[in-house]
């Protein structure tokens, strides 16, 4: 039987309902594609335990025992079924909640319990567990490692659990045994000490021991790893060849500024990544670059001089924001520097008038508009430019593929791109998301600016905390106090935030405080939030609204209620809200009294540094790279079913070595020994996002 052609339905153990079922919920369409689905760990079934010894939730467990007595509790539906298990000094609960009726224990019969523990009233216990008699325990049942599938509740119908995988892949084992057709070349195989595909997936699934399931782990972390660079960097290499606006002038525009409108002198850093877009410029190549800077690094002054350069050689910028406030505020600050200048600067929001967007829309055309700073709203189709030469999107990550694509296609030869971001990504999220962008990071601060102070509070203490209000609004000091706001309890939230309010207005009836949040008419929040920037209200009550967009100098404490609902990263860009005067800042972090053992890790983190590539570094090993997105691997140009961004750092590097030796001798991948490589891309983009609109 050939693998990778082999229907699903015809597979022993199979059959036409548990196909479908299949199809449905894992998209299994041949017995390759079941071969292809890894297991998430793996059970020591050689080792016993004793009662004592169980100290973790997560690790499932065996041991050898008797049932001393048991109960049944309710009747019907409601019925649950008690055990008390010993194994010889010990004794455990056991317990079933649902098809009591099918659970026959023995009081004379010795058991091997297996299962995973939990705590109930700080006692362990064990739920549902399976209790096999040991007169059935059959050698095989107690020897290696034992592979455990994820299972969906619809599979689990079907007898689809992890036993019923196991079973389906033990008959499919001789199949694979015959071999099946790598993806990779032999020479890389050889350089990097990999297995080869038939043993990986072998090993993967039954492995003979611990070391021999680590080299299938790591020669298939590697496949897809390997891949992903690959695609990533032929698309590099395609960019690189790409004909782009040549910009060789540094003129008028941008010498007046530089010596008359300049707000502060520049940092290193920012003259060094300004030296570095202008050499990108100049080159005739498109430019695709990546700025990173943390909180109020300076990016957009860097972002402002780009634009200059570009209005020098007579092309147009735009500047696309994430929200309507953070484009409006890079309006207003860009205008208000450029106000001695004759470089026309224009907004266009989802707020902009119909009347208002007709003689815009006109200047743009004909281009008398020379940077233009709005939201997504510059990539409806009626927006034309003359001439745009550079696209600037600043916190890209919030933006989708499509929306960028459309942006980049306003000219038949694309504009230079500059992808902002104060989000610090780690080096693996950014040789993958990134990967294909040249990158320019912005690592100092402006000088003055004063390392922000944090604290952890949990809520018992707010006496201590408003205590500190009082502190820093009698020195003339602003307050940001920021709730949750997460979708699936947006009501509650709501509630919170108004309660919250309510709670500061009855502690501080002798301050004027403001509330924002995004439920807000555009109107009213916006009244609100000028309150809080002309220093007429001291305390700011939000959601994270004020994530980003919001530069009030004199605000120096932010406090997050219920900080262990929040990203670390997300953590760090509330506490960057502060910080933007000479005055020392403050950030306080409030949770609950009671904190599981990641809270406090999280909140040790904040404390303990104010360094944001190492908060997301951090933030990475802890919540893994779904959110970076928005959604699970959104921007990755083939799944990932076994190699992970936030533990495969080490092998995501030697995988783009490897991809990048290849290309660098053979960019089409047209070398005999290469077919092999353009073929797997080929099968893997069959199924893949469109990657080449992914910039």
């Amino acid at each position: 039987m050939v693998l990778n052609t082999q229907d699903i339905t015809y597979c022993k153990n199979v059959g036409s309902k548990r196909a479908d079922i299949l199809r449905k919920e894992l998209k299994v369409e041949t017995a390759l594609d079941l071969v292809r689905y890894y297991p998430y760990k793996y059970i020591d079934r050689s080792r016993f335990w004793m009662i004592h010894e169980i100290e973790d939730e997560d690790t499932d467990v065996q041991i050898k025992g008797q049932v001393v007595e048991y109960h049944t509790i309710g009747v019907g539906k409601g019925q649950r079924l008690s055990a008390t298990f010993t194994d010889g000094r010990h004794t455990i609960e056991l317990v079933w909640f649902a098809q009591v009726q099918y659970v026959k224990l023995d009081l004379n019969t010795p058991y091997l319990l297996r299962g995973k523990p939990s705590r109930f009233n700080h006692d362990w216990n064990f739920v549902h567990p399976e209790l096999i008699p040991l007169s059935k325990v059959t050698d095989d049942m107690v020897q290696g490692l034992q592979p455990d599938y994820r299972t969906t509740e619809a599979m689990k119908k079907v007898g689809l659990n992890s036993k019923g995988l196991r079973t389906i892949l033990l008959g499919l084992l001789p199949d694979l045994r015959n071999g099946v057709p790598d993806t990779i070349g032999q020479d890389i195989l050889n350089k990097y000490h990999l297995m080869s595909l038939t043993e990986a997936l072998i090993n993967i699934h039954f492995p003979k021991d611990i070391a021999s399931m680590q080299k299938a782990k790591e020669r298939l972390k590697f496949e897809e790893l390997f891949y992903i660079q690959m695609q990533i960097l032929r698309q590099a290499k395609r960019r690189e060849q790409g004909e782009g606006y040549r910009m060789p002038i540094a003129g008028r525009n941008l010498h007046y500024f530089y010596e008359h409108c300049l707000p502060f002198k520049l940092t290193g850093a920012q003259k060094r990544v300004v030296h570095e877009i202008f050499d990108d410029l100049k080159s005739g190549k498109q430019m695709n670059r990546l700025l990173q800077g943390d909180v109020g690094s300076g990016k957009t002054l860097v972002a402002l001089l780009s634009c200059l350069i570009a209005t020098d050689n007579g092309y147009q910028t735009c500047i696309m924001a994430p929200t309507e406030i953070l484009a409006t505020q890079h309006y207003h600050n860009i205008k208000r520097m450029l106000a001695d200048t004759p470089v026309r600067v224009e907004l266009l929001t989802g707020s902009t008038t119909k009347k208002q967007r007709e003689p815009l829309h006109e200047a743009l055309r004909t281009g008398e508009v020379n940077i233009l700073i709005g939201t997504h709203a510059l990539i409806e189709d009626e927006v034309q430019f003359a001439n745009l030469g550079l696209a600037i999107v600043d916190e890209q990550h919030r933006f989708g593929v499509a929306q960028r694509a459309k942006l980049w296609a306003k000219n038949v030869i694309p504009p230079h791109v500059l992808v902002m971001t104060a989000t610090p990504i780690p080096r693996t999220l950014a040789m993958t998301f990134y990967g294909d962008l040249k990158a320019s990071q912005i690592n100092e601060l402006p000088p003055g600016r004063k390392p922000i102070h944090t604290l952890h509070y949990s809520i018992s203490q707010i006496q201590a905390v408003y205590q500190f209000i009082r502190e820093q609004v009698g020195k003339g000091r602003q307050i940001y106090v920021v709730y949750p706001l997460i979708k699936e309890n947006e009501k509650l939230d709501l509630l919170d935030l108004q309660n919250g309010y309510n709670t500061l207005c009855e502690a501080f009836p002798e301050y004027r405080i403001s509330m924002v949040h995004g439920q807000m008419k555009a109107k009213d929040k916006e009244e609100q939030m000028q309150r809080f920037v002309k220093g007429e209200t001291q305390i700011l009550v939000a959601t994270t609204v004020i994530e980003v967009g919001v530069d009030v100098p004199n605000a120096s404490v932010m406090i997050v209620e219920n900080a262990e609902r929040f990203g670390l990263s997300q953590l760090h860009q509330l506490r960057g809200r502060v910080g933007r005067g000479a005055d020392q800042s403050f950030c306080l972090l409030l949770t609950d009294v009671e904190q599981s053992k990641e809270t406090r890790k999280r909140m040790d983190i904040m404390v303990a540094t104010n360094d944001g590539f190492k908060i997301a570094e951090a933030d990475l090993q802890l919540r893994g790279p779904g959110d970076f997105e928005g959604t699970q691997q959104s921007g990755l140009p083939f799944e990932l079913k076994i190699a992970s961004l936030s533990s495969d750092g080490q092998i995501l590097e030697v995988a783009r070595q490897a991809a990048m030796d290849i290309l660098d001798k053979d960019p089409l991948l047209e070398d005999e020994f290469n077919r092999i490589y353009k073929e797997q891309l080929n099968r893997l983009r069959q199924t893949a996002t469109n990657w080449s609109e992914i910039s």
